[in-house]
């Protein structure tokens, strides 16, 4: 059986949540998660080369065949959107750098492959992400839950069927 390395990112510049995850078969397991948090007194330019420092650390340490990022979600504030926006080409530079696939998920398709339903509330998502990782608690982040939500979309994505 085949296992799979998955880094799931759901990306900010105040808090980036990620996790790895390894798919084997049909199974889950967490390896770890976490966030990167950046401070609101630190410089804009700081703060995106933390992202990009952190996460550099977590792809050495951790080896992923494949990153899964959230992509945005543009809300009424269109300067968080421009820094989300940053954010995440930030991620998906370090990805390239890496040499790490790395493939990008609507919120949509993120729910409609943990919860079946693709207008799933929060909570839904985040039992369905216990259950399927069979952990006895979430962390207390949701960017971290969130960034698990996208590694398992990606383990249940047919972009990834065709890799195998």
């Amino acid at each position: 059986m085949r296992k799979i390395r998955i880094l799931g990112i759901d990306p900010g510049f105040a808090i980036t949540g990620y996790s790895i995850i390894d798919y084997i078969g049909n199974r889950f397991n967490l390896i770890t998660s976490g966030a990167v948090t950046t401070n609101a007194g630190e410089s804009f330019p700081d703060r995106l080369f933390k992202l990009n420092n952190e996460l550099e650390n977590i792809i050495n340490e951790y080896k992923p065949d494949a990153i899964s990022v959230e992509e945005l979600f543009f809300n009424n504030n269109a300067k968080t959107a421009i820094n989300v926006a940053q954010a995440r080409g930030v991620i998906l530079v370090v990805g390239r750098r890496k040499g790490v696939d790395t493939y990008e998920y609507t919120p949509l398709q993120i729910k409609q492959a943990v919860v079946g339903y693709g207008r799933a509330d929060k909570i839904q998502v985040q039992k369905m992400v216990k259950t399927i990782l069979k952990v006895e608690k979430l962390p207390k982040l949701d960017d971290t839950t969130d960034s698990m939500a996208a590694a398992i979309c990606h383990a249940h994505s047919a972009k990834f069927a065709e890799k195998l």
